[in-house]
């Protein structure tokens, strides 16, 4: 079973080819500037690469070009695109539908439903989602959304203090994102430390972060609550935000709601704190220049990830293990350190001369107490996992 595995953005298609009888990854590529006078198109199989520019008005275009390059009969991997077997989507917002559903109309008017809380993510996936509905033909067209890992945090984590007819008949709670970086960790930990009774925290940090509470393989508490802007800052959305301050901010600044919503969503995060970027390795070369704003937008990040990871290790009791993932976590050691310091009486202690060096899959801790882990995580296996189950069940 082959399974093509999408990744979205608004004016980009990202994806990766798996045969699932295997788990051996077949091709990698995309389509960047979709929409542009002329788009950046690349795909790599284990028989060559092709980059191309060319225009590409939309995401069923991209997809065909794709699939062109991986039937190609000299650098492609497939004699046809029969061999597929789906096109799994790693979504973001389902609303009150998740888990792993085939894409249908029902769906994607629930997720339409949501996008006013998912506005970066949900309308180009729903989109998308329809243009490849009508090319694709018969191709199952799979949906796994984000919020399914964290369906096994306890009740009285996940709601908000609202009426109860907003929680159960609106959906309005704490959903939690990032699922399939945070299941991909749940497993290869225990993998790597050959055990599956774990207490583990696992840290998502890139563009877009968040922290999971992990015992036994399941997610018991998370940093994202009912959208992606929560929690965390992020590199350009706010993060964890006082509701009432919004009708001050009107007032004060006479934007209306959808304009004070839209700053707090491009121009919050680091790259409000700081004014010079949301990008890690741009704040850490500003802060290195003397900019105290650059310093205070780092400060505040690695203030918030203690902050929030404080909380999940009160739930979860000491952990066995810290996780570190995503372009943040796996590449920037300052910020590991910055994290972790002080934490001596939870048993978490790095190691001065391993951190700084891991860049890939490896220990970065002094050999006692908690282990601290750099793991690369891989959303898309595990999204071509749940397709492949789908697939079987039915």
């Amino acid at each position: 079973m082959k399974v093509l595995v999408a990744n979205l953005g608004s004016t980009s298609f990202k994806y990766r080819l798996f045969d699932m009888d295997t788990e051996q990854q077949l091709a990698q590529g995309g389509v960047e500037r979709i929409g542009a006078p002329e788009s950046a198109c690349e795909t790599r199989t284990g028989r060559g690469q092709t980059t191309s520019t060319l225009p590409v008005p939309n995401h069923s275009v991209a997809v065909q070009w794709c699939l062109d390059q991986l039937t190609h009969p000299e650098t492609g991997c497939l004699k046809s695109v029969a061999e597929i077997s789906a096109i799994g989507f790693k979504a973001v917002h389902g609303g009150l539908k998740s888990g792993v559903f085939l894409v249908d109309e029902a769906l994607l008017q629930e997720m339409q439903r949501v996008a006013i809380v998912a506005p970066a993510h949900n309308p180009p996936y729903i989109r998308a989602m329809r243009q490849l509905a009508e090319s694709c033909g018969p191709l199952p067209l799979v949906a796994a959304f984000e919020t399914d890992f964290h369906r096994t945090i306890p009740r009285a984590r996940k709601i908000y203090g609202i009426p109860k007819s907003w929680t159960e008949d609106l959906g309005v709670q704490r959903w939690g994102f990032h699922g399939a970086s945070h299941r991909f960790i749940a497993g290869r930990i225990a993998q790597l430390m050959g055990r599956t009774d774990l207490k583990v925290i696992s840290c998502h940090l890139g563009g877009s972060s968040s922290l999971c509470a992990i015992d036994h393989g399941q997610s018991v508490g998370t940093t994202m609550g009912m959208s992606p802007q929560t929690g965390l800052p992020q590199n350009n959305r706010v993060g964890d935000f006082d509701a009432f301050a919004l009708p001050l901010l009107m007032e004060q600044t006479g934007k209306s709601l959808d304009e004070v919503l839209a700053v707090l969503s491009s121009q919050g995060g680091l790259l409000g704190i700081s004014g010079v970027s949301g990008d890690m390795r741009d704040l850490r070369q500003a802060a290195a220049s003397g900019n105290a704003d650059a310093q205070l937008a780092l400060d505040f990040f690695a203030a918030e990830v203690r902050r929030l990871m404080g909380g999940l290790v009160i739930e979860l009791g000491p952990p066995d293990a810290i996780v570190f993932t995503g372009g943040i976590g796996q590449n920037d050691w300052q910020l590991r350190q910055d994290i972790t310091r002080g934490l001596d009486w939870l048993g978490v202690r790095l190691s001065e001369s391993l951190n700084p060096q891991v860049r890939t899959e490896g220990r970065v801790d002094d050999g006692h107490g908690c282990q601290i882990w750099v793991v690369p995580t891989n959303e898309e296996l595990v999204v071509a996992r749940q397709v492949k189950a789908l697939l079987e069940s039915r």
